[in-house]
């Protein structure tokens, strides 16, 4: 083919994809980047099932697995409020894309230490990775939270919407732990964290050449003391600052499975990098079954967050003790495991979806940082509290004793703030 044909043909393709891309209407622009974040968050747990199971099997030491899940949450507690004040500043649109930059270079660096280190140098750089991978999901998703809002041209959409991603998220949960399994007993832990980091190419991909969002609904902060994370907790109202204030309190007790989870496995169903699969997968399945009870109901549900929240922790509390009384039964301690899966997810979720939609624009940043520090924060603590519990009274007394305080806390929620209401901002 002539040079001058094949440049009429290229100009073809570009007007015909620039044509595509325009008659994207809003409603599949949120499934495309519903699509792309799901199979982004497969490839992510595959990656994270694999490092777990590597340090696992490296140390046998529950202490370390509860510091590489810290090494992911805890990095929230220190930049998700700069993360918040940044996008409310920034825009939302420019701290995403950056985030998820951050994302593919953390990934690829735990990608290297597979076929370039060996040994404690090796566990170093995984860390290293997962920790940075943390530093930037902190910006991402404070970003992320806000930009969803710029997708929705209905007010009313963004409660299902938000509600959405937890839907999607859990999905890549269920998906990607017997995946990051399987190519690891298959090909190896290179693979596993090579397709980590190639999924995080997926949404970068469609926020920079697919997505238009309605830029001119963003509101930014003006900069000054009127940009700072304390204007934003004492400009949200006291309805949100007790959602917040109590989210941490439940994590605290009630969210240390993620950290835990080859070390819960491997007492439930066995040591192989399958049976962690398994297990993380059953979790998966119990936070998809919550979150789309939560997406159906989200406007109605959220009008009352003392008992939604209140719920969802006792959910979790009961489910944990369950899992210290019948540890003979298989079935039973795989149900409360779905259980908690759902709870937490439940809990985190409808914390998220309060905050966007109990906040106006200007401060939606601000309250997604904050959220993150509330539940990522409180949820990494408990993973470390909760492995020095089990290295004193073992794993059974661990969710005895965690599950017993979340019920307190949660009746107690439940009879004393159950006439708290939340009005949506519009």
């Amino acid at each position: 083919m002539a040079e001058p044909e094949r440049a009429g043909v290229g100009q073809r393709q570009a007007r015909g994809w620039r044509r595509w891309r325009a008659n994207l209407n809003l409603a599949s622009q949120r499934r495309l980047y519903l699509l792309a974040s799901g199979l982004s968050t497969a490839g992510s747990f595959a990656g994270l099932t694999t490092k777990s199971w590597i340090l696992l099997n490296s140390s046998g030491n529950a202490l370390l697995l509860a510091l590489h899940f810290a090494t992911l949450s805890l990095p929230s507690l220190l930049l998700s409020g700069p993360a918040g004040v940044l996008t409310d500043r920034l825009g939302c649109e420019a701290v995403l894309i950056r985030a998820q930059w951050g994302l593919f270079g953390a990934a690829v660096l735990g990608a290297l230490a597979i076929p370039l280190l060996h040994g404690q140098a090796q566990v170093l750089m995984l860390l290293l990775s997962t920790l940075l991978v943390g530093v930037a999901s902190s910006y991402e998703l404070t970003a992320r939270n806000k930009y969803t809002a710029l997708l929705v041209e209905d007010p009313q959409q963004l409660g299902s919407f938000i509600a959405s991603f937890s839907v999607v998220f859990n999905v890549g949960k269920l998906v990607g732990p017997p995946l990051g399994g399987w190519l690891l007993a298959l090909t190896g832990p290179t693979t596993a964290l090579a397709l980590d980091a190639a999924s995080f190419l997926l949404p970068i991909a469609t926020v920079m050449g697919l997505l238009q969002p309605i830029r001119s609904a963003e509101q930014r902060s003006a900069p000054g003391r009127a940009a700072s994370l304390g204007t934003a907790w004492r400009d949200c109202g006291p309805v949100l600052r007790h959602v917040l204030s109590f989210t941490a309190l439940a994590t605290l007790v009630g969210f240390f499975h993620p950290g835990l989870a080859p070390l819960i496995a491997r007492q439930v169903l066995g040591p192989s990098p399958q049976a962690l699969g398994i297990f993380t997968s059953v979790l998966a399945a119990g936070s998809i079954c919550g979150g789309m009870v939560l997406q159906r109901n989200s406007s109605r549900l959220i009008q009352r967050p003392a008992l939604l929240l209140g719920s969802c922790t006792l959910v979790t509390a009961c489910a944990q003790l369950g899992m210290a009384g019948f540890t003979a039964n298989l079935a039973i301690q795989l149900a409360m495991t779905f259980l908690i899966g759902a709870g937490t997810a439940c809990l985190l979720a409808s914390t998220n979806l309060i905050g966007q939609m109990g906040a106006p624009m200007a401060l939606r940043g601000r309250m997604a940082g904050l959220g993150q520090i509330a539940f990522l924060g409180g949820g990494g603590l408990s993973g470390i509290s909760a492995a020095l519990l089990s290295g004193w009274i073992g794993l059974n007394g661990t969710f005895g004793l965690l599950g017993s305080a979340g019920v307190a806390l949660a009746i107690a929620e439940l009879l004393q703030r159950r006439r708290l209401r939340l009005n949506p901002a519009q």
